[in-house]
């Protein structure tokens, strides 16, 4: 427990309708009552009940700064597992400042980033991944990523995680047994059901770590290159999709000379979309940098949208642009076939007959977008996700777990080489001590002080 109280806004900062001041820690409903007079004169908030709200004044010097509401929360039935204070004050900001300044000098101090959640953690009312989770939910800008971080908020990850730690820790007990009887030759744990633990152990972490591929793309959006020659309609495009003039939209070749980015939110999915410079012989440096750009961003994403005039391409050459622009076959390309309206009529979608992933549109008039972005949704790598799959989105959980899966490697090694006891226990300390990092079951300082200073004040 922490010997001091501390107090921040736990609302955005700037005017509002209401405001909301938080304050934890020993003295928090002590100092409340250095400073807040109840309209009902039922006596000091020390002496009442919690999860109760009561109506009064905050008041200083016999001057009354804002009629507030006071809500009361006990240790260790708190959100911090300490005595806590919310007060529920009118949103201008000169009150907000004037409520901060007198609950300091009546004995509070202002919390750090992070501080109460840390509190939370430190007094058990969470482990280190939901508490984790509290800032991906913060920072949630789509449902794909509220689903996530709901989860890891209940538990799910890091029931799975302690699954697995318990599992290893029988088998660690054991080791250990044999260590207290090394000079008697004796085997407590059996190596073959330890090796098919571990086997077990090691498809489960597998799996967890190759899903933060997925993972990582629900928290922070698909990344989407909008590329095509010069003159092709880019920007129109990126404007078409976002619903507003965006992008500079001219017929003058290479008026894009760096990429434009952009955010939307599709069938609860957030896209990252990046409009480039039009692929051609540039005809100056600044436009080459553009270019050079153009196919940085085409090699970071997931996704491209590969522009054609409609009207000047066939089949063939569709297919040799797309083939240049991922050798490597590793981004999904979605060939679109754009100034549909100048190209109206069957003729020119017949001369495409075949082309997977193909669409027709028309930017300039919003022809077909939605159909685009249906096409988006269903090409997104986590379009199929299981509603209770466990899924990696955080890049500490995955350094953790490609820690312990190397380190239930080493102990399944250890057990074919049949090497010595004694470094076989080694390894399989090291495995649970990496998961254990996970749910902050090991942890120290630097580890809490880099997670939480990643907070917001007042959270």
């Amino acid at each position: 427990m922490h010997d001091d109280t501390i107090c921040a806004l736990a609302t955005p900062p700037g005017i509002s309708a209401i405001a909301m001041v938080r304050l934890s820690g020993p003295e928090a409903l002590s100092i409340a009552d250095k400073v807040f007079v109840a309209k009902d004169g039922g006596g000091a908030l020390a002496e009442r009940q919690a999860n109760t709200i009561h109506y009064g004044n905050i008041i200083e010097n016999d001057t009354a700064i804002d009629e507030v509401m006071v809500s009361i929360f006990r240790n260790p039935h708190s959100y911090t597992g300490e005595d806590t204070i919310e007060i529920s004050c009118h949103g201008s900001p000169y009150i907000q400042d004037q409520l901060l300044q007198v609950l300091i000098r009546a004995g509070a101090c202002m919390a750090k980033p992070g501080e109460f959640t840390q509190r939370a953690f430190l007094n058990g009312k969470m482990d280190l991944s939901r508490a984790e989770a509290v800032a991906d939910l913060i920072e949630s800008n789509s449902a794909s990523s509220h689903r996530l971080a709901m989860q890891h908020i209940k538990g799910g990850f890091a029931k799975d995680i302690q699954a697995l730690r318990e599992q290893l820790v029988n088998f660690a007990s054991l080791v250990e047994l044999e260590l207290d009887f090394s000079e008697e030759d004796v085997e407590f744990a059996n190596r073959d059901e330890l090796t098919r633990l571990l086997n077990k152990i090691s498809t489960s972490l597998e799996a967890l770590t190759d899903s933060f591929s997925i993972g990582n793309v629900i928290k922070n959006g698909v990344p989407v290159t909008i590329a095509g020659a010069p003159n092709v309609g880019k920007s129109t495009l990126m404007n078409a999709l976002l619903n507003e003039d965006r992008a500079i939209v001219s017929e003058i070749p290479g008026t894009t000379r760096d990429y434009l980015e952009d955010n939307l939110i599709i069938d609860g999915m957030l896209f990252r979309f990046a409009d480039t410079a039009g692929i051609r012989k540039a005809g100056d440096s600044i436009e080459q940098q553009g270019i050079s750009k153009t196919m940085e961003k085409m090699e970071q994403s997931q996704l491209i949208l590969y522009l054609f005039d409609a009207g000047n391409e066939d089949k063939a050459s569709v297919l040799r642009a797309l083939q240049d622009i991922n050798k490597a076959g590793n981004t999904t390309v979605i060939a679109v076939l754009n100034k549909m309206d100048l190209n109206p009529g069957d003729e020119v979608r017949t001369r495409f007959d075949g082309l997977e992933n193909a669409v027709f549109i028309s930017a300039k008039n919003s022809e077909n977008i939605d159909g685009l972005k249906q096409v988006l949704v269903g090409l997104a790598a986590y379009k199929d996700l299981d509603s209770n799959q466990t899924v990696v989105t955080n890049a500490r959980h995955y350094e953790a777990l490609s820690r312990s899966l190397s380190a239930v490697q080493e102990v399944a090694a250890s057990i074919e080489a049949q090497i010595g006891t004694e470094l076989l226990a080694q390894h399989i300390k090291a495995a649970l001590a990496h998961l254990g990092e996970i749910t902050g079951e090991v942890t120290n300082d630097e580890i809490l002080g880099n997670i939480f200073s990643r907070f917001c004040i007042g959270k």
